[in-house]
């Protein structure tokens, strides 16, 4: 199989030179085809340039220099986008992923996996309060609701095979959650631990800005890999949620009045039967004009609800 390595740089100059130069070391040694995509996120260092310069003696680097700055996620997409192999790794340029674990994310391929996801096991070992602990909970977290267990979300090294990574569409912080989204798919999903180093030059480009983020992608990883095909079954059952909320206010409204125990005017409970009846029709109304947009979705690209696997006997 040919392997294609995806690296997304961002003002990465001293690293750059060190890291491709390590990088096709491991490569050269593996004995099968590969191609490496480079994708400059609009650095305004030298990085580009030192890009170039590899490139011109290294014809199996391609160099993609996006516009301006979008982030990570779109650099690895679009260098995803332009891989010609049957496996795809990215990897960060920082030299903080270690490229002699390629070999070791490929057998596990070979193994019969979709995707191999990299754990950076002895992460934060010195910081076991402030860091390694909110690391845990954060991909418990992020496992607990993607369904997909985890232990290292955020180590960008992973392995996927291109014809269930092709699938998957990329937007806003989610290349932290391609693992899950494959799962829509019917990816078959290891993990193995991978060798982490600190990072030895420039700056980190990672945050606590990040955060909320992460979680307002994640949100929506829950949203698709639960209701993508059924968004009325969301959008209905918090409206007949509050249909029900709105039905007993009026009822206790009611009971109150008829029992002279208060009048309509001395309890909010009309009020609320209003506002939850008036929630619930929009609720409602929202899932039958998102059941609409993703038919419409499907309809326009040919896509369906599904994926095949395999086929016999069909000419």
């Amino acid at each position: 199989m040919k392997v294609s390595v995806v690296t997304p740089v961002y003002n990465e100059e001293e690293n750059v030179s060190p890291f491709l130069t390590e990088l096709f070391e491991v490569l050269i040694n593996l004995g099968r085809e590969y191609e490496v995509i480079a994708v400059d996120d609009g650095s305004s260092d030298d990085s580009l340039n030192k890009l170039k310069m590899f490139a011109s003696r290294e014809k199996n680097l391609k160099v993609i220099a996006l516009q301006g700055n979008f982030g990570q996620t779109a650099a690895i997409s679009a260098g995803i986008a332009r891989a010609t192999g049957e496996v795809i790794i990215p990897i960060d340029s920082d030299l903080e992923n270690d490229p002699r674990d390629i070999p070791k994310l490929l057998a596990k391929i070979n193994d019969g996996f979709d995707v191999v996801s990299g754990w950076r096991e002895g992460r934060w070992r010195d910081s076991p309060l402030s860091r390694r602990l909110p690391s845990r909970i954060a991909n418990w977290f992020i496992s607990h609701m993607t369904g997909v267990p985890l232990h290292d979300y955020g180590c960008t090294l992973k392995a996927y095979r291109a014809h269930i990574l092709k699938n998957v569409l990329l937007y806003g912080e989610m290349h932290r959650f391609i693992p899950a989204l494959a799962k829509q798919h019917g990816a078959k999903i290891a993990e193995m631990p991978v060798n982490h180093r600190p990072r030895q030059a420039g700056q980190s480009h990672y945050g606590f800005s990040r955060t909320y983020k992460v979680l307002l992608d994640l949100l929506v990883i829950k949203f698709l890999n639960r209701y993508m095909s059924k968004p009325i079954h969301f959008f209905g059952g918090v409206g007949f949620v509050s249909f029900a909320l709105g039905g007993i206010s009026g009822l206790l409204a009611i009971y109150y009045k008829l029992a002279g125990l208060k009048d309509f005017i001395q309890t909010p409970l009309p009020i609320f039967m209003a506002l939850f009846l008036i929630v619930g029709v929009q609720f409602v109304a929202m899932g039958v004009i998102a059941e609409m947009l993703m038919r419409t979705y499907y309809e326009s690209q040919h896509k369906k609800p599904y994926d095949i696997k395999k086929e016999l006997n069909f000419s």
